[in-house]
């Protein structure tokens, strides 16, 4: 996955729009407008590509940009040997990604309708004339991604962001408006750029039944990273793109997917977009999961999460309350599956989370009832910490907890 990264010296220089109180309310209204984008978009199949009647590379009409049309590819897939109607994903690449057909197809084994959109005007096919492996263009194509919302002095019609988050909720509109899907129970997983464009649309899309932002959150603004550096003067993303913003609204169950060595996406800045959501939430921190597309759609977590939510309506495990005293802490689960073993994972390193030493250690795991107790003792010196809890191949986390 690549990242496009800036000099201090280039971020100063770059040019930021100044905006008053009433216009940055007025823009979040144009954001939250997007949610009524809910008529399915025209659809044709696209040419030049090996599809077959269940899996087929796609072009969807969506939002003109500087006057001119555009148009989405994607692939979309559905499920072999199919009864009724079945659930539904959209899926949304990360940075250098595209559509992808494989990830379209891992879903498609597990029950799911799935369509997978290039959300920088791209297709599937490399660019062998280009630079880093980047992909050809479509004939229509919308705004590539301009780094860390290196755009904000652009109109705001004319951001990739407000693109982004309109191309997701058409593909929504598109995938639920077929026969074959069940348009109630449609969600959305995003992979790093991608998890920020399904953390943002949270808050504006309420037709989704669940969301998998994977590494990507809001509160970026202050991470002690690149994205601090380049979002710490960017009033337009604090006032009107941060899904902090609001994420108040997303009342979906959500699955937060991470690993705690990330090096983008800080512990923290997710978890204190978790907090302020108000639907239910389920956290996945797996160490050593790495970064990338594969790293993020390979683990069985995220379709385990989905699977349970559209058959139950709700995860299958839920964090439920985190306790430190004498010198241990606790975690609490609840567990609609037997829950077998429990890890500490903690550290006694300061800054961004993605950069410090994250040590393993065993826990006790025990039931109480309904719930299920995890318990250890914290070193001394330990600044952070959560416990994850294993059912078979399955993780789920506890809030991460960083202790004053």
């Amino acid at each position: 996955m690549k990242y496009i990264f800036y000099t201090a010296t280039a971020l100063l220089l770059a040019p930021l729009a100044v905006f008053s109180a009433d216009e940055f309310s007025a823009q979040r209204g144009q954001v939250l407008a997007l949610g009524s984008l809910t008529n399915p978009p025209a659809m044709q199949t696209a040419a030049g590509f090996t599809s077959t009647a269940d899996l087929k590379a796609v072009y969807y009409d969506a939002l003109d940009w500087k006057g001119s049309p555009t148009k989405v590819f994607a692939w979309l897939g559905l499920p072999a040997n199919r009864t009724g109607k079945v659930p539904g994903i959209v899926l949304v690449h990360g940075g250098g990604g595209t559509a992808y057909k494989e990830w379209v197809k891992l879903w498609n084994e597990h029950g799911f309708a799935a369509i997978s959109i290039a959300v920088e005007g791209q297709t599937d096919i490399a660019d062998k004339n280009g630079v880093g492996g980047k992909w050809q263009q479509n004939r229509r194509p919308g705004p590539a991604r301009n780094g860390i919302y290196g755009d904000s002095a652009e109109p705001l019609k004319d951001q990739w962001m407000y693109h982004a988050v309109a191309d997701t909720i058409l593909a929504n509109s598109l995938l639920r408006s077929l026969p074959e899907v069940d348009a109630d129970k449609v969600g959305v997983m995003g992979i790093s750029w991608g998890g920020v464009i399904t953390s943002t649309i949270m808050g504006i899309d309420d037709r989704f039944a669940f969301a998998i932002p994977t590494y990507g959150c809001g509160n970026l603004a202050e991470a002690g990273n690149q994205y601090g550096r380049a979002l710490g003067n960017n009033e337009l993303y604090k006032q009107v793109w941060d899904p902090m913003v609001r994420i108040d609204r997303a009342k979906m169950p959500v699955l937060w997917f991470s690993w705690p060595q990330d090096q983008h996406f800080p512990l923290d800045k997710q978890a204190a977009c978790y907090r302020a959501a108000p639907g239910p939430h389920m956290v996945t921190l797996i160490p050593g999961m790495h970064h990338s597309h594969p790293s993020g759609w390979t683990p069985p977590d995220s379709y385990a999460f989905a699977g349970s939510v559209v058959r139950d309506g709700k995860p299958w495990c839920r964090p439920i309350e985190c306790r430190v005293s004498g010198g241990g802490c606790q975690a609490e689960f609840s567990s609609s599956k037997p829950l077998e073993k429990a890890v500490l994972i903690s550290t006694t390193d300061t800054g961004v989370t993605g950069s410090r030493k994250w040590i393993e250690s065993p826990a006790a795991l025990t039931r109480e009832g309904d719930a299920w107790i995890a318990s250890a003792p914290l070193s001394a010196g330990t600044t952070a910490w959560f416990i994850n809890v294993h059912s078979g191949e399955l993780t789920v986390s506890s809030e991460f907890q960083e202790k004053e």
